[in-house]
């Protein structure tokens, strides 16, 4: 059973409250991912943007185009027929570093530990000039 942080909670009851109070919806995404627009901080012209995420809290779970939103590279709030996104690109993809998905090359320690022959014996240190 996962141990609940007062903190965590605190703050997810925050952002839900000033998305429920001061958040307009701006649009969703593919992965399901709601993106939001508030009033600027006080002394600033810069609206304020977030994302409240669908599952868990993950910022590789965010596509490019909504990415640069979040980010300020551009005020062009992305949609379905968006022209960020071309036929010929695959799908976002999450970060899957530290799970069974990730890369692991031929050598490693889970996937047998056994290099090639020619990986040992075709380097040589370098060595500097006398």
């Amino acid at each position: 059973m996962a141990r609940l942080n007062i903190f965590g909670v605190l703050s997810n009851l925050g952002i839900l409250l000033k998305t429920a109070l001061g958040g307009t919806r701006v649009g969703q995404d593919s992965v399901g991912n709601i993106y939001y627009r508030g009033k600027p901080r006080a002394g600033t012209k810069i609206d304020r943007r977030w994302v409240i995420y669908k599952n868990s809290s993950e910022a590789t779970m965010v596509p490019p185009e909504w990415h640069g939103w979040l980010h300020y590279q551009t005020d062009v709030i992305p949609g379905d027929s968006s022209a960020y996104r071309q036929v010929w690109q695959k799908p976002h993809l999450p970060n899957v570093t530290g799970t069974d998905q990730a890369y692991l090359p031929e050598g490693h320690v889970r996937k047998g530990g056994h290099r090639a022959a020619s990986a040992s014996g075709d380097y040589t240190a370098w060595q500097p000039p006398q």
